[in-house]
């Protein structure tokens, strides 16, 4: 026998698993299905409170971060995904004049939210804030349910941001449009994808605004996972440790690593 074997018991094999599979009447699945939808609807109720009680947490927070330097650049860079894609000097450029990032949560539907960026006085568009909205559009069958007390419908319980969401787009008032950054650098999809499709090329970061589509979930990691932990980001308490260890893999697995990560970081889509 090989070292490191191990053998069987006699008759082992014959043996018939008791776990191996399990049967479940109507009436119990009936009574999962019932428990699993009062969880979730509890979670929706905590997820809610949650983000009441966070809100003036964020605003003082806001209030603090005026006074330190490219606080917002630094701490979006250091998120290996943001990181990512922003792959141009010039987009580095531009993000060092953000001032403030602000994640303006739908009342009614908390999952759905606005992103704000503020910039300063820059060489490269004349807005002062550059907004995307990731907008709540309630199914046909919302209009004539009734809430609970809590304020919660069925059609919460289903909510589906591939289905239920509807990002914007804006028109970036570029100060020479001939070198706007998106258009030096735009996104290219591959001739067979379809727009929600991971891009071939991303091109500049402010494609980000200027497309309807967020193919790489940009807008959910910003609000998901950088604005929530942003302090972190930028002390570098988050996300240094991923950037560290895609520089320590070799070169012959560099698009492999890439492609891992580009799954790896995106958001969970049901998320406070």
């Amino acid at each position: 026998m090989a070292k490191g074997t191990k053998r069987a018991s006699p008759g082992a094999e014959d043996e018939k698993n008791p776990l191996q599979s399990v049967e479940l009447s109507d009436e119990d699945a009936k009574k999962l299905q019932v428990v699993q939808r009062d969880l979730a609807r509890t979670e929706l109720v905590l997820e809610r409170n949650a983000q009441a009680y966070l809100r003036p947490v964020y605003e003082k927070r806001r209030e603090t971060l005026k006074s330190i330097p490219n606080f917002w650049p630094v701490a979006l860079m250091n998120h290996s995904l943001f990181n990512f894609f922003i792959q141009h000097n010039a987009d580095k450029t531009a993000l060092s004049y953000l001032e403030d990032v602000w994640v303006e949560k739908d009342p009614k539907e908390h999952r759905c939210f606005t992103i704000e960026f503020h910039f300063r006085e820059n060489q490269y568009f004349e807005d002062k804030v550059l907004k995307k909205e990731f907008k709540y559009v309630p199914p046909p069958v919302a209009t004539d349910e009734k809430s609970d007390e809590n304020g919660i419908t069925d059609s919460m319980l289903e909510f589906s941001w591939e289905r239920d969401v509807e990002p914007s787009e804006i028109k970036i008032k570029w100060k020479d449009p001939d070198n706007a950054l998106t258009k030096v650098y735009p996104r290219k999809a591959d001739a067979d994808d379809d727009e929600d499709d991971m891009p071939a090329d991303p091109g500049s970061f402010f494609n980000f605004f200027e497309h309807k589509a967020d193919p790489s979930d940009m807008g959910l990691t910003l609000a998901n996972e950088i604005f929530p932990e942003a302090i972190e980001y930028f002390l570098g308490n988050l996300g240094s440790d991923e950037l560290d260890s895609d520089e320590e893999d070799s070169e012959d697995d560099n698009d492999e690593a890439d492609e891992i990560d580009l799954e790896k970081h995106r958001s969970k889509k049901q998320k406070v």
